[in-house]
């Protein structure tokens, strides 16, 4: 649960999760699969790209059991996520699409503080 006087605005969501940004302690918080947890705003994007390199085709591809399920225990965080080949495809689009959220916000305000520059 995200703490309660926490200042949180959405990044992005879809209908297995979302990520929030908390302005008060310059956080991210993710929620998936009924959790949430917190991440500093390099583990964020530390943990995306572990999930990102995870071989889905080879997980696919291999028949034995270990191959089902992929395990993730992000930096500085009490959680181990512990993945099916859809969760990950499921928290890859969550991810991708907080990323290019964030991205997106940074270059509005970069544009927004060059035209007040010129308006000067």
């Amino acid at each position: 649960m995200i703490c309660p006087l926490a200042h949180v605005e959405e990044v992005f969501q879809t209908s297995n999760g979302a990520v929030y940004q908390c302005s008060r302690k310059n956080c991210y918080w993710l929620e998936f699969n009924d959790t949430t947890t917190a991440f500093k705003v390099s583990d964020f994007f530390l943990f995306k790209k572990r999930i990102d390199a995870i071989d889905v085709a080879s997980m696919l591809a291999d028949t034995s059991r270990s191959s089902d399920f992929a395990i993730i225990m992000p930096h500085r965080t009490e959680r181990c996520f512990i993945l099916s080949v859809q969760d990950i495809l499921n928290l890859r689009e969550i991810l991708a699409g907080a990323k290019f959220m964030i991205e997106l916000n940074s270059e509005v305000k970069k544009m927004l503080r060059k035209d007040a520059i010129l308006a000067f």
